[in-house]
């Protein structure tokens, strides 16, 4: 396995942990890095890179953004993005490993990309519930904050440094179980 080949997993993997906590967001970056050459992408996903995709994921960004700082607009939007980040979270993974044998890149894509990605996006829709059960939906925003500057971050470390992205998805999968394990019922 090449150098190229790694650093094009640890980006897929990255990006799809984006994914988890805001949909559109990594896939408009991941068409910004494409559009200005910063990332190459497999062939049959370039079109993710040209300014028609730059635009319609732009605008979609911004509206997934904005829609999460809605109280009860969120937990709706969740209903959609859950089984949403399982495909875009594939995706995201298909569209940039490189050098792979098909059937690797796609049981990698699903597993590693589609995985990560819905069970980020599981847990924070978990959280979301249990913030407007307890609250009313006053504190959403920040959950929706927190979720949004996760997802930038990941996603910036993603396209310009991989190795650490991956560093940052597997500290936040240990938190998720972290947490899944403090919380779940104790069986006698």
């Amino acid at each position: 396995m090449t150098t190229e080949t790694i650093l094009s997993i640890f980006l897929g993997v990255g990006l799809a942990a984006s994914v988890g906590f805001r949909v559109f967001l990594p896939l408009f970056a991941l068409s910004l890095a494409s559009y200005f050459n910063v990332w190459e992408l497999n062939n049959s996903w370039e079109w993710i890179g040209s300014l028609a995709a730059v635009i319609t994921l732009g605008v979609a960004t911004m509206v997934e953004l904005f829609a999460y700082f809605i109280p009860w607009i969120d937990n709706l939007l969740d209903s959609f993005a859950v089984p949403l980040a399982a495909v875009a979270g594939t995706a995201v993974m298909v569209s940039t490993v490189a050098n792979l044998d098909p059937v690797v890149t796609w049981s990698l894509a699903i597993i590693a990309g589609g995985g990560t990605a819905t069970a980020i996006k599981g847990a924070g829709a978990t959280t979301r519930l249990a913030s407007t059960a307890t609250t009313g939906g006053l504190a959403n925003p920040v959950v929706a904050t927190v979720e949004t500057g996760t997802a930038m971050a990941v996603t910036a470390a993603s396209i310009f440094a991989p190795i650490l992205a991956a560093i940052l998805v597997i500290i936040i999968l240990v938190i998720i179980f972290l947490i899944y394990r403090k919380l779940r019922p104790k069986s006698n």
